[in-house]
This record gives C-alpha cells, structure tokens and sequence, in this order.
C-alpha cells in the first residue's frame, strides 16, 4: 500500500506532501504489482465462486493463478513494502500472500477429492476477519478507497464465516459479488499509482483519508 508522502507520485492522498527520494527506499513503489496481482487471482475465482467452473481442470487452473499471482506477486510486493519501510501495506501483502497458498493448496486436495477440514478453516477465517477489521481502520487513516477495499474483504470474511456457523450456501452469492469488487477496486488502485505517476496528474481520482491522525502519529507505521 502507498506511503504517506507519496501525494505527488500517485495521487492516492489529497494532503500535499514532497514525494519520497528514491534514494531513501530500495524498491519502486510495489503496491501496484501486489494489486494487479490480487486482482488476477481473485479473477480465477470467479468462475468457480459462481459455481461455472468447478470442474477438475477448472479447479486446477485456478490453483495455479492463486498459487502463481495471488501468493508469489502478494508475497513479493510485501517483501518490497516492508523494505521500502511500508508497515501497514508491507503487513497486509505478506499475510494475505500465506493465505493465497491455502487458498491453492485447498482447490488442489479439492481435485483429488480431498476437502480442508471446515472448523479449521472456520477458526482461522474468524482470526482473519479480526485483522481485516483492524486493519480497515488502520487503512481508513489513507484513503477512503483503502477503507473500502479492505471492508469488502471484511464482508467476504463475514460472508464465509456466516455460511459455515449457520451450515448453509446462502452466503455464497455475496462472497462471489465480493471478489468481483475486490478484483474491480484493486485494478482501479493499481491503475491510479501507475497512470497517475505517467501522467503526472490525476487521472484515476482517488479520495483521501477517511479519518484525520493525531499529530502524535508515528511516520514509520504505514
């Protein structure tokens, strides 16, 4: 995720602020690669999320696209932010690029008939939904866009956790309509840093924080 300071270079944050030297980070801004790359795998689980693909070899297909973008470009793009000093974007892409290889070792067993066990992965989307809502404030803090992008993660969770303590599917419709606007927001994100800093203008209008910080914020924790 973008780094206070970065106003001119993407446009991601109304206040005004002198863009980072290139010099006091070791990596370009990463933050589109690990959108673009989220939106690619949250991509191939559309069709098997509105139940068109979920043949064998659509399952594997979409394995592969998770395994390759959703957890190796997430995975990458955290490694850069934390790097680059990039806590709270550094935090949120390393973690969910572990969760994109359970999502491709699932669909994998899924194939071979093998299901993951339903109170493990109940526990563990509760735990989720507990960090995506921190975060979503945290977040809140940035952008308003952010704010939205990670309350859409928060009614996935919420959707997902839902279907299995009620042991229904009633919730499946929500969590496919959820990964289509977390595939259309993250491109939109991904596209403002990118043609925004081309351009050097606004080009795709992204809306600034959402909550004001104390004037005891912390710089480095973003």
């Amino acid at each position: 995720m973008p780094r206070p300071g970065t106003t001119v270079e993407t446009g991601l944050v109304e206040t005004p602020a002198a863009p980072a030297s290139p010099a006091s980070v070791p990596f370009a801004e990463p933050s589109p690669l690990g959108l673009l790359c989220l939106a690619i795998g949250c991509a191939a689980l559309v069709p098997v999320a509105f139940g068109t693909a979920v043949t064998p070899d659509a399952i594997r297909t979409a394995a592969i696209f998770c395994l390759l973008f959703g957890a190796g470009g997430q995975f990458l793009a955290g490694i850069m932010s934390l790097a680059n000093k990039n806590l709270l974007g550094g935090t949120l892409f390393t973690t969910f690029a572990f969760n994109w290889v359970y999502n491709w070792w699932s669909l994998s067993g899924l194939t071979e008939g093998k299901v993951p066990n339903g109170d493990i992965t109940f526990a563990v989307d509760v735990c989720f939904i507990i960090i995506f809502v921190v975060l979503t404030y945290a977040f809140g803090f940035y952008s308003k866009l952010l704010f939205l992008f990670l309350l859409d993660i928060d009614f996935l969770y919420a959707s997902r956790i839902l279907n299995h303590a009620l042991h229904t599917k009633a919730f499946a419709m929500p969590i496919a309509l959820c990964t289509i606007f977390l595939v259309a927001i993250a491109l939109y994100m991904a596209f403002g840093i990118l043609v925004n800093t081309a351009a050097g203008r606004v080009v795709f209008p992204i809306p600034g924080p959402m909550f004001k910080p104390g004037p005891g914020a912390a710089p480095a924790a973003h």
